[in-house]
């Protein structure tokens, strides 16, 4: 999959044949330069959309084909062994029903036909548009997959996914099943603002462990405007994207005249912020929070995380058993085979759905 912060594939091949699924291998495989900024420029209005699209659709279909080669290649594991390719896809728009459209979509590309066509996989793709032709959001999908993987007989646990964006997953203790539901939902960027910033300032893609935020201050009064955006006081369901969060809301927000690193400061602030009152808010009853995605392994971020929520425990998802680079993709295998055993995928009381749904096509070699 690639994920909102458009920096690289991850693809993981997993078994699930144990009573625990196991990571066989995994493999990040580079998005050219050219291919991110066509991906970038059709996530906002623009001209011959249509045409670039499809033509992307296309490119990046090949380019899930041949991330998919080298994994297996590395592995040293046949087509034939792989019993099917789960693609979450890149997400170029979302809009949630009665927030940025009256009916709702979420579009994602990366052909699946050209996938299966090219590896001799089947391929499961396409899994958002069922549960928003429910009248969900079709986002966040992972919640169901870390019910399974993360939920504790005894603990309720948080589980934060900080990439492009940020989501939360409350998992109530198994115990308190019968009185307590899972929930989950989009608290914000996560890291897309940050990076930004930081490469229309200094050329870097990101902010390594946070240490140019960390050199800044932070502008109290920049945090309070940003964090009056109506977006955090919404209540759940609700998701988010580029559509929001992107270049031109940043530019729009921030007084240019601050120092460079102050405002980057004050976004990994609001990253953390928004966060830690989502998990203060509606996930208080959590005893642990477990951070995955490209955000944990920003020291600063997480260590402004903690000192926000200082009663949580936080750590990263490798403390139970996967490392928090692949949680998102071994989600989407996970999904994947949901879809191939006909069984449901999403969680209705996480993205608002009318019922549960098996998730996504499915599509022949």
């Amino acid at each position: 999959m690639s994920g909102t912060s458009v920096n690289s594939i991850d693809a993981a091949l997993i078994d699930f044949t144990g009573n625990e699924l196991k990571i066989v291998a995994s493999h990040e495989h580079d998005i050219p330069l050219e291919i991110k900024h066509k991906i970038l420029e059709v996530c906002t209005p623009g001209e011959n959309e249509i045409e670039k699209t499809g033509d992307l659709d296309r490119a990046l279909g090949i380019l899930f084909a041949h991330a998919t080669d080298q994994l297996l290649g590395e592995a040293g594991v046949s087509p034939d062994d792989v019993k099917a390719i789960g693609s979450h896809g890149q997400t170029i728009r979302h809009h949630p029903k009665g927030v940025l459209s009256d009916l709702g979509f979420s579009t994602q590309i990366g052909d699946p036909n050209t996938i299966a066509s090219l590896t001799g996989i089947t391929t499961v793709a396409d899994f958002r548009r069922k549960d928003v032709a429910l009248n969900g959001h079709g986002a966040p999908l992972a919640p169901a997959f870390h019910q399974d993987s993360f939920s504790h007989p005894e603990i309720t646990r948080c589980i934060i996914n900080i990439g492009g964006m940020a989501n939360v997953t409350y998992l109530p203790a198994e115990k308190d099943h019968d009185s307590e539901t899972i929930f989950g939902f989009d608290t914000g960027p996560g890291n897309v603002l940050m990076d930004t910033w930081i490469t229309l300032e200094i050329g870097k893609s990101y902010d390594k462990n946070g240490e140019w935020a960390k050199s800044g201050t932070v502008n109290n009064s920049l945090l309070r405007t940003l964090l009056s955006y109506p977006y955090f006081s919404l209540g759940y369901p609700k998701s988010t994207g580029r559509e929001e969060f992107n270049k031109q809301w940043l530019l729009g927000h921030i007084d240019k005249e601050l120092a460079p690193e102050d405002i980057q400061a004050t976004l990994l602030e609001l990253t953390a912020r928004s966060i830690s009152e989502a998990v203060k808010k509606h996930c208080s009853k959590a005893n642990e929070l477990y951070v995955c995605g490209g955000g944990a392994h920003n020291e600063y971020l997480m260590s402004r995380i903690q000192a926000n929520c200082p009663s949580k425990k936080l750590a990263t998802t490798e403390e139970l058993n996967i490392h928090p680079d692949w949680v998102e993709a071994c989600a989407f295998a996970w999904l994947a085979k949901r879809t191939m055993e006909r069984l449901p995928g999403n969680l209705p009381e996480v993205t608002g759905a009318t019922r549960p749904a098996i998730l996504g096509g499915i599509f022949l070699p």
